[in-house]
């Protein structure tokens, strides 16, 4: 990767783990730079955070195109036109598609708040609790064609309490998930990485 990668990150909220990105960002001994920030909606925090810092913006609603297809073929444009090295999927709450996966696959990550392969898709907390489990957790991880199937970059454990709910659960996952994203993104661009089938090795 060239000197301070280029950074593209997606949101769909409120940003907090954008923001943790540009927070570090703003060291250049991290390593990296958010370029560019898009979101699938108008009007969200997110966007409104790197307005603050001064970063591009741009926006890309499914409901705007014909398809699917066709929206996912637009958002690979127009995170092309801002050159990343690696694209982050923050809070990003669409998949994302053939065409994306042709020119980003295997330079896209995205976190999971649960201890992958365990509780894949949208309740990961709320399955983790109701299953019982005695630790759970957040997983960054490349984005593939499925649904938080990626190869692994880096997963953080978060013990579950006897009086958690889903939403204290969530909370404690969130913060832990933040500062892997933040640690690993940041060895991503620094040192390098290969992904080997289902291994993921930094330093590559």
């Amino acid at each position: 990767m060239p000197a301070r990668p280029r950074l593209v990150v997606l949101v769909s909220g409120s940003g907090t783990n954008l923001q943790a990105l540009l927070d570090a960002c703003a060291d250049p001994a991290y390593g990296a730079r958010v370029v560019a920030v898009g979101a699938d909606r108008d009007d969200i925090e997110g966007l409104a955070r790197a307005e603050r810092a001064g970063i591009p913006t741009f926006v890309a609603k499914v409901g705007d195109y014909s398809s699917r297809s066709y929206w996912d073929r637009a958002l690979a444009d127009k995170v092309a036109a801002f050159e990343p090295d690696l694209v982050v999927l923050a809070g990003f709450m669409k998949l994302v598609g053939e065409k994306f996966l042709s020119r980003f696959g295997g330079l896209t990550v995205n976190t999971h708040p649960a201890l992958s392969p365990s509780f894949p898709g949208m309740h990961g907390p709320a399955d983790a609790l109701e299953y019982g489990v005695k630790v759970t957790g957040a997983t960054l991880f490349v984005v593939d064609a499925g649904v938080d199937t990626g190869a692994i970059v880096a997963q953080t454990v978060v013990p579950v309490e006897d009086d958690d709910t889903v939403s204290t659960l969530h909370e404690r996952i969130k913060v832990a998930e933040r500062a892997m994203l933040v640690e690993s993104v940041g060895r991503m661009a620094r040192e390098g990485f290969v992904v080997d089938g289902r291994r993921v090795r930094l330093g590559g």
